[in-house]
């Protein structure tokens, strides 16, 4: 049996978004920090949702928000079982992590977010995985309006941190978790977001 790992894949399916009926194509193989943020979120979600109306999946879904715009999100949560087909989530899913790239940042940051807005999207998060931070944005009218940055620090951080006199502007003000405003009594802790990066 051929090991797959040394076949030319140019002939497999390539992933791709459309974004305003436009094809993008995907990353195929994206960072082993980009992989880790992706599985240490969606693990979380998960252990937390079992036997919950709301079901957490990790990249690889394509989310069919309209005609023209196909997305597939790093991480989801989708509260409403009825959209959830054997293709992919035909509607819009409640809550979307995107891990930011070099070559998806910008629409991740932008076109996608909009996007995601105007679809109803409840909350959306920007994982960036060199500054160890999480963007949390909230839907407010059609808008994905920015509520926090959450930054990892590590122990010794936090106290150089803490050392800091109040009013220096350099200080600031440390979280250790997020709460999800999509599920009641549920929040990830930083650390796991980023353990092993």
């Amino acid at each position: 049996m051929d090991n797959l790992a040394y076949i030319d894949d140019s002939s497999l399916k390539e992933k791709t978004e459309m974004i305003d009926g436009r094809i993008y194509m995907m990353s195929p193989r994206p960072r082993v920090t980009h992989a880790l943020a992706c599985t240490n979120i969606v693990s979380e979600f998960k252990q937390h949702l079992r036997g919950k109306k709301c079901t957490a999946f990790c990249d690889g879904v394509d989310v069919f928000l309209d005609e023209k715009n196909r997305f597939v999100p790093d991480v989801m949560i989708v509260c409403n079982p009825d959209i959830i087909k054997e293709d992919g989530i035909h509607g819009t899913p409640d809550l979307v992590v995107e891990v930011l790239s070099v070559t998806t940042a910008k629409n991740d940051k932008g076109r996608k977010k909009d996007i995601y807005a105007k679809a109803g999207v409840k909350e959306y998060w920007l994982v960036d995985t060199w500054n160890k931070s999480v963007e949390v944005y909230y839907n407010q009218n059609g808008w994905l309006v920015l509520d926090n940055i959450y930054f990892y620090l590590t122990e010794a951080e936090k106290k150089e941190n803490d050392q800091l006199p109040d009013n220096d502007k350099d200080k600031i003000e440390v979280f250790d978790t997020i709460k999800l405003s999509v599920c009641d009594n549920f929040a990830v802790e930083l650390e796991y977001i980023f353990e092993k990066i």
